[in-house]
C-alpha cells in the first residue's frame, strides 16, 4: 500500500459522515453541470436539523434534489446559483425561497462571491466530484469543469472531495492532491448528460449566414442548442478552424474528426481544445477521457476577455431572447423572471470583439410563441436583463439577415434590426421607432 493510499484511507468517511463534518453555518460550494456533488445534493435535506444555515453555491443544476424542493428548508439550506435552470426555476415557481439568483460575469464567479461570502462570516466549503485517485502520485481530476472550482479550492475553509469512479480524467488545470483535500468520500453516480438538439429549419438558415462570417483560420466559441449545432453542421467546408470556448460541446468533435477544427491556425495554445468545462452525451465523454488535445482550464482564464482576445480572428457565436432597435441584448430573462443566466456571454463576446479581426455574433429567431411575437423589439419588456449592452454588440443574426451594429448610430441600427425581423413586424418596427424619436 502507498503512502497516498494511507492518507486517502484516513481521509475517507460515508457521505453521511462527510455532511456531519460540515461546518454549522457554511457556504458550501460545488462543482458545475456534470460535476455537481449529488452524493451531497441528494442527502443534504436529511440532516438539515444539524444546521444552524447552509448556503449551497451551485452552476447549472442538472437534477431536482430534494433540499431545494422541500418547504422545511426554508431558513436552513438554500441554494445560489449563477445559472438558472429547470429544477432551480421550478423551486422558484412554486414560491419557495430556497432558490436565488447570483448576477456575474462568468470568469469572475469564483473571486466576487467568494469575497461577499467571507464578509457575511460564513466559512467557505469547497465539495467537488474528482476521479479515483492515482495510487502512485495521490493525484485525482476535476474531471469535466474547472470554472471556478480549484479557485475556490484553494481558498476555501475545508475541502471535501467526492470520488467518483464515472468520471473522465482530463487535462489541463484539474489536477488535484490528496493532501489538499481534509475528507474524501466514495459514490458512484451516472454522470449526466445532455441530449444533443437537433436543429430545424429556420435554425439552420441562421447558421448558413452565421458560417459564411467564420473564415478559414478562425478560432470559434461556440455555444449549446439548436442554432449553435446548426452552426457547428454547417462549418464543414471551412479550414484550419480552432476552439476557445466556455463550454465543449458535441459537434467539436465531429468537426475535429471531419479536419475541420485542428487548432492549428490559434494565436493561444496551438494545438489545443481550451474550455472551461464539458457538458454532453457520455460517448463525448468517453472521447475527452485522458485526451491531452482537450485542456480544462479555469473559468477565469478561458473566459477573461483579455485572454479571449489574444485569439486573432476569434468568433463568439451565442444567443438571445430579445434584442430592442437600439442593439441591447437581453439573453437570460423573461421581464423580471430569471430564466438562465448571464454565464459566459459578455465575457466571450467582449473577447471576441478585442480580437484582431474577431466578431461577436449574437443569434435568435426573428419571432416567438409560434411567430406571434416579434423578438425584435422596440422597447425590452420592463424588467428585462441586458445581458451584451448596445455598446458591446456586433453582429446581429436572424434567419431573415445579418445586421452589424459595431460603430452604427442608433438610426442605422434601428434600419438594420427592422431589415432583419420578421416581414410581418416590419411595419409596425418601423412606425414605433418614428415614434420612439430613433428616426
Amino acid at each position: 500500500m502507498s503512502n497516498w493510499t494511507s492518507v486517502y484511507n484516513n481521509k475517507k468517511r460515508s457521505v453521511e459522515e462527510a455532511i456531519l463534518s460540515l461546518p454549522k453555518r457554511c457556504t458550501v460550494v460545488v462543482g458545475l453541470a456534470a460535476m455537481e456533488a449529488q452524493g451531497l445534493l441528494s442527502n443534504l435535506h436529511k440532516f438539515r436539523d444539524n444546521f444552524e444555515y447552509i448556503k449551497v453555491l451551485t452552476c447549472l443544476n442538472m437534477k431536482d434534489y430534494p433540499f431545494i424542493s422541500s418547504k422545511d428548508s426554508e431558513g436552513i439550506l438554500e441554494n445560489h446559483t449563477w445559472f438558472m435552470s429547470v429544477p432551480t426555476r421550478n423551486a422558484r415557481d412554486s414560491g419557495l425561497k430556497t432558490v436565488d439568483y447570483i448576477p456575474n460575469n462568468l470568469h469572475m464567479s469564483s473571486t466576487d462571491k467568494f469575497v461577499s461570502e467571507k464578509e457575511d462570516g460564513n466559512k467557505i466549503v469547497f465539495w467537488g466530484t474528482v476521479t479515483p485517485m492515482n495510487e502512485v502520485s495521490g493525484f485525482m481530476s476535476l474531471g469535466l469543469s474547472n470554472v471556478y472550482e480549484m479557485d475556490i479550492l484553494e481558498k476555501a475553509d475545508y475541502t471535501v472531495l467526492e470520488v467518483n469512479d464515472k468520471v473522465p480524467w482530463t487535462h489541463g488545470e484539474t489536477q488535484v492532491h490528496i493532501a489538499q483535500a481534509d475528507v474524501v468520500t466514495e459514490s458512484s453516480w451516472a454522470i449526466p448528460d445532455l441530449s444533443v438538439v437537433e436543429p430545424a429549419q429556420t435554425e439552420i438558415q441562421i447558421a448558413q449566414y452565421i458560417a459564411d462570417l467564420v473564415r478559414d483560420g478562425s478560432t470559434v466559441q461556440i455555444g449549446i442548442g439548436g442554432i449553435p449545432n446548426a452552426v457547428a453542421k454547417l462549418l464543414k467546408n471551412k479550414k484550419d478552424l480552432g476552439v476557445h470556448t466556455e463550454m465543449f460541446t458535441e459537434s467539436m468533435i465531429e468537426l475535429f474528426e471531419n479536419g475541420i477544427i485542428n487548432n492549428s491556425k490559434k494565436s493561444l495554445w496551438r494545438g489545443k481544445f481550451v474550455c472551461a468545462f464539458a457538458l454532453g452525451s457520455q460517448n463525448m465523454y468517453r472521447w475527452i477521457d485522458n485526451n491531452p488535445g482537450v485542456w480544462i482550464m479555469r473559468g477565469s482564464y478561458v473566459n477573461d476577455p483579455f485572454v479571449i482576445a489574444k485569439n486573432d480572428n476569434m468568433v463568439s457565436i451565442n444567443t438571445a431572447i430579445a434584442v430592442d432597435l437600439t442593439g441591447q441584448v437581453c439573453s437570460e430573462s423573461l421581464g423580471v423572471k430569471q430564466f438562465s443566466g448571464s454565464g459566459g456571454q459578455l465575457d466571450t463576446h467582449r473577447g471576441a470583439v478585442k480580437s484582431k479581426d474577431g466578431k461577436g455574433i449574437i443569434a435568435l429567431r426573428a419571432t416567438a410563441k409560434k411567430g406571434t411575437l416579434s423578438t425584435i423589439v422596440p422597447m425590452h419588456s420592463p424588467g428585462s436583463v441586458v445581458t451584451v449592452p448596445r455598446h458591446d454588440v456586433d453582429y446581429v443574426v436572424t434567419e431573415f439577415g445579418v445586421a452589424h451594429l459595431r460603430g452604427k448610430s442608433v438610426a442605422q441600427r434601428v434600419k438594420a434590426l427592422v431589415n432583419i425581423a420578421h416581414p410581418d413586424f416590419r411595419e409596425q418596427l418601423l412606425k414605433q421607432s418614428y415614434d420612439l424619436g430613433y428616426l
